[in-house]
């Protein structure tokens, strides 16, 4: 009676092992499409739509690899807590020093004249660059 319980639990661990990786693969499969259809895609607005989706398919690949085979989801909710939480703070701090990077920049540019101005001219090509150089060299020598 034992071995026959055993039996049981092993062909359910197999049948779950053997769910979880066609669910990754189907996932996965789904990523590559997504990539594909983006590749010559013109609309920004749907490509962003569409790297949303892959992001959000990826997170629950994650989930799968992180509660299966690294046997999270039979855990105690507080050991899960214990990784869950410090991962979203994580990303917290990634974005939100990302945005203030962005924001420090954009601020740089505005409040400083000097880099006002160099952001707002457009860039001179080389040949006349040196042009007015010469220029410049011959009116200060006469």
């Amino acid at each position: 009676m034992e071995h026959t319980a055993v039996a049981e639990h092993h062909e359910g661990g197999k049948k779950e092992v053997i769910r979880v990786t066609i669910i990754l693969t189907v996932l996965t499969i789904i990523e590559l499409a997504l990539g594909f259809a983006m590749m010559g895609m013109e609309n920004q607005r749907l490509r962003l739509a569409i790297k949303g989706a892959i992001v959000i398919l990826m997170l629950s690949k994650a989930f799968y690899i992180v509660g299966y085979f690294m046997h999270l989801k039979h855990e105690v909710k507080n050991l899960i807590m214990t990784i869950v939480v410090p991962l979203f703070i994580f990303f917290w701090f990634i974005f939100s020093f990302l945005y203030d990077g962005n924001s420090f920049k954009n601020l740089k540019n505005t409040y400083d004249p000097y880099k006002k101005e160099l952001s707002t001219t457009k860039a001179e090509k080389k040949e006349e660059a040196k042009e007015i150089k010469t220029d410049e060299k011959k009116k200060a020598v006469d």
